[in-house]
C-alpha cells in the first residue's frame, strides 16, 4: 500500500507542477504520467540495488527518454514532459534537513544531509546528460 501512496503522491506532484508551469491540458496526464513512471523506476531499482545514486540515475535516464518519445509523438520539446518527469527525483527532503541543521548549528549533521543532496542532484544531472549525449552522438553520424 505505502507504494501505491507513493506513486500516486508522484503523479500529483508532477502533474502540480506541469499546471505550474501551465502546460496544455492535453499535456498534462502524460506529465504525470512521466513522473509516476520515473519514481516507479526508482523504487523498483531501490529494492533491487540498494544504490541510491544508481537509482536516481537510472530513472532520470528514463526520465529523459520517456520525455523524448512523448516530444516526438506529441510534437512538443521536450523540456514539456521531462521537468515534471523528474521533480519526483528532487532531493528536497534532505536539503531542507541539511538547511535546518546548518540554521541550528549542527555542521556534521549539514554535511551528511548536504552530501545526499548533492548525490542525488549529480545523479540526477548525470543520468539526463547521459542519454541527450548518447542522443546526441546518434544525430551526428
Amino acid at each position: 500500500m505505502d507504494v501505491v501512496i507513493q506513486l500516486l503522491s508522484a503523479f500529483a506532484g508532477s502533474l502540480g507542477f506541469a499546471l505550474l508551469f501551465g502546460l496544455r491540458r492535453r499535456y498534462l496526464l502524460p506529465a504525470g504520467l512521466g513522473g509516476m513512471l520515473a519514481w516507479g523506476l526508482y523504487l523498483l531499482l531501490g529494492a533491487l540495488l540498494r544504490l541510491p545514486f544508481l537509482c536516481c540515475l537510472a530513472a532520470s535516464a528514463f526520465a529523459v527518454v520517456y520525455a523524448e518519445a512523448l516530444a516526438h509523438l506529441m510534437r512538443t520539446p521536450a523540456t514539456v514532459f521531462v521537468i515534471p518527469a523528474v521533480i519526483p527525483l528532487v532531493p528536497g527532503s534532505s536539503l531542507y534537513y541539511a538547511m535546518s541543521c546548518a540554521v541550528q548549528r549542527d555542521f556534521s549533521g549539514a554535511r551528511e544531509y548536504g552530501a545526499e543532496t548533492l548525490e542525488f542532484a549529480l545523479a540526477i544531472a548525470a543520468g539526463m546528460s547521459f542519454v541527450l549525449a548518447v542522443r546526441e552522438l546518434r544525430t551526428r553520424k
